[in-house]
């Protein structure tokens, strides 16, 4: 099981880095994409012990993927969960931080694909809700 839970991490990495790659073009046009960043939850802790010290530096489960920390129709920011296309589900964790920050005056939705993504953050930078 260890090995399907790292291939199906590997999808959602390998979509992530196309996000950011297409990010980093398209800040000519769209120069508030330099505010895009990212947690790292999403990557697995290479031991017990990481997992602990990231923890006690505030590494909360449930944290979506990606923030875009820019202002725009009505909303403080957009945060991103990111899903490979396929069969995937949100934790209990993820759907809690989602309508948290949804209802904490913060865009965010759940993406599936870098596509999706890329889309919503286009949307979202032309002021649409």
């Amino acid at each position: 099981m260890e090995t399907r839970r790292a291939f199906v991490r590997d999808l959602e990495h390998e979509h992530q880095v196309a996000l950011f790659a297409w990010a980093k073009r398209a800040q000519r046009t769209m120069p508030e994409l330099r505010w895009l960043h990212s947690t790292l939850n999403g990557m697995p802790a290479r031991s017990a012990r990481s997992a602990n010290r990231q923890a006690a530096a505030g590494n909360r489960k449930g944290v979506p993927d990606v923030f875009l920390d820019v202002a725009r129709g009505g909303y403080h920011g957009l945060r991103i969960e990111l899903k490979r296309p396929g069969p995937h589900s949100t934790s209990r964790e993820q759907r809690e931080w989602i309508a948290g920050y949804n209802a904490r005056g913060y865009k965010a939705a759940v993406c599936v694909g870098w596509d999706a993504a890329r889309e919503l953050i286009v949307e979202y930078l032309g002021g649409g809700k």
